[in-house]
C-alpha cells in the first residue's frame, strides 16, 4: 500500500476511517491506561499527523469517550442479559462476577475493566467520562437486585461492585483467570448465604 504524499496533496489520503480508529485505539487505552497514552502515541498508532487527529476527534479525551462508548456497547460485561433471567438472584450475581473475571483476564496485555481503571486516571474529564459508565452499571445492578430484594439492594449492589473492582485490579496486576474465578466463586458463596431465607 502506497501511503506517500504526492506534491500538492495535503496529509494522508482520505481513506482514514475514524470508526476504525476508535477500534484500533481502544486496545492502546486499555493496555496503557488513559494517562499512559499521549497524542503522539495515538497519531503514531493511526499513522496520521496531529492536525488530522484533532480534525477527526477534537481532542484525546473526546476519542477516549468514543472508546468507552464502544467498549460498553461491545466489549464490556453484558450485565442486563445476565441479570434479566429467571434464575435465583444469588446465582445471577455470581454469574456476573464469574463473567467479570473471564472478561478481565481475556487479554493479558489489556487486562481489567477499561471503565473501572479509567475511574482512577488523573485527567478530570476522562475520569468523569469513565465514572459515568461506572455509575450506570452500579445503578443497573442495584435496580435488578431491588426488584427481588429491596431491603438488601444497596448492600448487595455495593458488595458486587466492590468485588468487581477488586477483580479488575487483580487482573491488571497479572492474577490468573483461575485465581480470579476462585475469588468470584467465593464471593458467590457469600451472596448465597446473604440471600438464604431465614429459617
Amino acid at each position: 500500500m502506497n501511503t506517500t504524499n504526492k506534491p500538492g496533496t495535503r496529509g494522508r489520503p482520505r481513506r482514514f476511517d475514524p470508526d476504525a480508529a476508535v477500534v484500533q485505539t481502544q486496545r492502546l487505552f486499555h493496555e496503557k491506561g488513559y494517562d499512559g497514552v499521549s497524542v503522539a502515541d495515538l497519531t503514531q498508532a493511526l499513522g496520521i499527523k496531529p492536525p488530522s487527529f484533532y480534525a477527526a476527534f477534537g481532542s484525546k479525551v473526546e476519542l477516549y469517550r468514543k472508546v468507552l462508548e464502544r467498549y460498553v456497547s461491545n466489549g464490556a460485561l453484558l450485565l442486563r442479559q445476565i441479570l434479566e433471567t429467571d434464575q435465583p438472584l444469588a446465582m445471577a450475581l455470581t454469574q456476573v462476577l464469574e463473567a467479570a473475571a473471564r472478561n478481565y483476564a481475556a487479554d493479558p496485555r489489556a487486562a481489567g475493566c477499561l471503565v473501572l481503571e479509567g475511574t482512577h486516571c488523573d485527567d478530570p474529564q476522562a475520569r468523569a467520562a469513565a465514572d459515568g459508565y461506572h455509575q450506570a452499571a452500579q445503578a443497573l445492578i442495584h435496580a435488578h437486585i431491588a426488584i427481588r430484594q429491596p431491603q438488601q439492594a444497596q448492600e448487595l449492589a455495593d458488595f458486587v461492585v466492590t468485588t468487581m473492582a477488586g477483580l479488575s485490579a487483580s487482573a491488571r496486576h497479572g492474577q490468573s483467570l483461575e485465581r480470579l474465578l476462585a475469588s468470584a466463586r467465593l464471593a458467590g458463596l457469600a451472596l448465597h448465604q446473604a440471600l438464604r431465607p431465614d429459617p
